[in-house]
């Protein structure tokens, strides 16, 4: 027993359990991310019911782990050796990949990575066994199984367009009928809709998903396929009676029970169809080195695998120790959060926020014509006709205090019901459809036919989707390129190669995530209706002006002492920070928007909101330029200009102090002595000007400091100018209101 091959096994089991953690950071998106959006039940019960069809799933995946062993390379055609460099290969390429992904919050298709990592690093062997015995190109043939990596290929290409136009066409089936004030039509509706999906779940789930199972026998087979209607029927019927019977006698909300069903069901098929590509190659060559060790006193090297293509059944042990390290990734990976906020957002239908992709020619392009198209379409059509389908349309007014969420209860229903029903189809058919592209492309299509995608946000949200597909495309040249140069390296550096790289790795997977400091991520994408009126204005602006100040001042301050100790990585962290101060500043102030609305309310009120929307223009102005100096300082020291000397750098220290002690109230005095240090600042600047020579570069970095601190604390003091008179007038009207209230009372008393 040749140790060097054992370790090779033991670190392909290791990279198995990162390809784990990796693949489900980025696919935990497919299955929770309807329920997040729609906010149906708290983040730990979707998390909780998402681990429980992941676990269920995860020991119905058995039939799928032949794709790894024959479903790409030709068993016959390899030695023992020249498999476990392709499986290492695979490996190694696929994890580093797919981290690289999560860390940009971009989902992708895992699949699409193990199924061209499989054929770049087959074809890469392929090639050079050709080339080496001089053998005509067309035996190239004889090593890919390319009759079943085409239909595996076309299956993920035409599911795309599948998904798409599926969650098209059914979720504008369902907005026409439920419409966005669906209370009516629920009470009415509500049940067929809920047992119509609860029938479709459980025969997608148990009808077509169950047939891979390891402990699936012929005969329960059998009997499911003879019962099949009477099951079907029987669901229905329970489900319907159920469900509407909670609807007209306890006014029950039934869409929670058939998103969370979805969730799981969603969940069981991705953890059926997707574990292969997370375990099915260690598994793969695990089988490889059992039919090998039964051969005693064979040649690794010239041990062909032609057994490797016999069908067997994986390890229930196996498939259910992968699914608790699924389960366990669900709940610690951050990059998790990190690539289902990208799909939420991608989706959602809230409006004013900061959209996470900006425009892009193909995109403009794409919206332009389609809008050209739309309205000649709509110059044929019927005047009554459009009216219809628009009063289907017109959306749902949020009172204050309500949260306005990313979708709604009948979209996230859509969307799950769909996406199981074609992932599960796929693994009956034992074809690893993409997870991500059918999920992502079915909340796609399904938030096109809700009119999310707008004129307003419309280049951005296509912008959004073209990168993600772009991406999926990237990660299919990508894997097959990388695996094939890996594969190469590792036939040329034999078993110990195989084996640095394997902990090479294994080292960076653990450096990159879990000892690089991820920053929270907030999964809570709803926006709360804000309350239009005086007092709740004044507690919102105040608290926002508190931090606002205070984290300004300590990165301006921050950006002048990065400046004059040349320290680029410092610089680059504020910069990071200035970053978010102007998109949470950009946030508050967009909240402007989601206040209560009233063209009645009285003039304190909209003075309030007029109030609010100035003090946050000038908090974001702030954090804007704050965020272009802390970038002119970056680049400074980045392309290793002269540092400040003489009284410009004593000068920028004291300001820095300043700062960094001034109290974010803005006092006056405090402002008095800035104001005066930047005056004597500027007249020091001259002199030392006339008796050496500064670069144009270095004084326009000084005085740009200098201006843009007097410009802040400007800015600042207006806000808090106007804090200062909101209050006052708050303070009035609760004067006047407590007058009021003892007139009355006295009036009570003496009558």
């Amino acid at each position: 027993m040749d140790p060097l091959i054992i370790t090779c096994l033991g670190l392909l089991g290791l990279l198995a359990v990162f390809d784990l953690y990796v693949g489900v950071s980025n696919d935990a998106v497919n299955f929770v991310n309807s329920a997040v959006g729609s906010r149906t039940a708290p983040f730990y019960v979707i998390m909780a019911v998402a681990s429980a069809g992941v676990l269920a799933g995860a020991t119905f995946s058995s039939g799928m782990m032949e794709i790894a062993k024959s479903g790409v390379l030709v068993p016959s055609q390899f030695t023992f050796t020249e498999v476990l460099i392709i499986f290492s290969a695979v490996m190694v390429t696929d994890v580093l990949l797919l981290n690289v992904f999560n860390s940009l919050g971009l989902p992708t298709s895992t699949t699409v990575s193990i199924v061209f990592e499989l054929l770049g690093g087959t074809m890469a062997l392929a090639c050079l066994k050709v080339w080496t015995n001089e053998l005509p190109i067309t035996d190239l043939a004889l090593y890919v199984n390319s009759a079943k990596a085409l239909s595996m290929i076309m299956a993920i290409l035409v599911s795309v367009v599948v998904a798409f136009v599926a969650g098209l066409v059914v979720q504008f089936v369902m907005r026409l009928l439920f419409t966005f004030n669906y209370a009516r039509a629920y009470r009415i509706l509500g049940g067929l809709f809920g047992a119509l999906c609860m029938t479709a779940i459980v025969y997608f789930l148990v009808m077509k998903g169950a047939k891979g199972a390891s402990f699936m026998t012929p005969e329960m087979l059998e009997w499911l396929k003879t019962n099949n209607d009477p099951i079907l029927l029987a669901v229905f019927g329970i489900s319907f009676l159920l469900m509407q019977g909670a609807i007209l006698l306890k006014n029950a909300n039934i869409f929670p029970v058939v998103i969370l069903a979805g969730t799981f069901s969603l969940a069981f098929g991705f953890a059926g169809n997707a574990l292969v590509n997370f375990v099915g190659v260690p598994l793969a060559a695990l089988d490889a080195w059992h039919i090998f060790s039964a051969a005693e006193g064979a040649d690794p090297s010239s041990f062909m695998m032609g057994q490797l293509a016999e069908p067997t059944t994986a390890s229930s042990m196996w498939l259910l120790l992968s699914g608790v390290v699924m389960v366990g990734t669900l709940w610690i990976s951050k990059k998790a959060r990190r690539v289902i906020i990208t799909s939420v957002k991608l989706s959602s239908s809230s409006r004013g926020g900061k959209e996470q992709f900006g425009s892009s020619l193909p995109a403009r392009v794409l919206v332009r014509t389609t809008l050209h198209a739309s309205n000649m379409i709509q110059q044929f059509l019927p005047a009554s006709l459009l009216r219809g389908l628009g009063s289907r349309y017109v959306p749902r007014q949020y009172k204050p205090g309500e949260i306005e969420l990313p979708f709604d209860e009948i979209r996230a229903t859509v969307n799950l019901v769909l996406a199981a029903a074609l992932i599960a189809s796929a693994t009956s058919l034992k074809l690893p459809l993409s997870t991500t592209y059918v999920t992502f492309m079915v909340a796609m299509g399904s938030s096109l036919a809700d009119g999310a995608w707008d004129r307003e946000s419309a280049v951005y949200r296509v912008s959004g989707v073209l990168t993600v597909i772009s991406g999926w495309f990237l990660t299919a040249f990508s894997a097959a390129t990388a695996c094939g140069i890996v594969t190469i390296l590792f036939l040329w550096g034999g078993t110990w190669l195989m084996i640095a790289g394997m902990v090479v790795a294994w080292a960076l997977l653990v450096k990159a995530n879990f000892f690089t400091k991820e920053e929270g991520l907030d999964l809570d994408d709803g926006r709360e209706i804000s309350e239009g009126n005086r007092d709740a204005i004044f507690t919102k602006l105040e608290a926002a002006v508190q931090t606002n100040v205070r984290k300004s001042l300590e990165i301006a301050a921050g950006g002048i002492e990065g400046l004059l100790k040349q320290d680029v990585h410092s610089i680059r962290r504020l910069k990071s920070e200035a970053l978010k101060l102007f998109d949470k500043a950009t946030e508050q102030r967009g909240e402007y928007y989601t206040m209560s609305t009233n063209a009645n309310a009285p003039k304190a009120d909209r003075d309030a909101r007029n109030f609010y929307y100035r003090a946050c223009t000038n908090m974001k102005e702030v954090a804007h330029e704050l965020r272009d100096q802390i970038g002119v300082s970056e680049n400074y020291v980045a392309n290793s200009h002269s540092a400040m000397t003489g009284s410009m750098a004593a000068n920028l220290g004291k300001l820095a102090h300043l700062l960094r002690t001034m109290d974010p109230a803005m006092k006056p005095d405090e402002c008095r002595r800035v104001h005066e240090l930047i005056d004597e600042a500027q007249n020091e600047y001259l002199a030392q000007f006339s008796q050496e020579k500064i670069s144009l570069r270095k004084s326009e970095l000084f005085l740009g400091k200098l201006i843009f601190t007097r410009e802040m604390l400007n800015r600042f003091s207006m806000v808090k100018f106007l804090l200062a008179g909101l209050e006052e007038q708050r303070e009035e009207g609760l004067y006047q209101a407590e007058s009021n209230r003892a007139k009355k009372q006295a009036g009570a008393a003496s009558s």
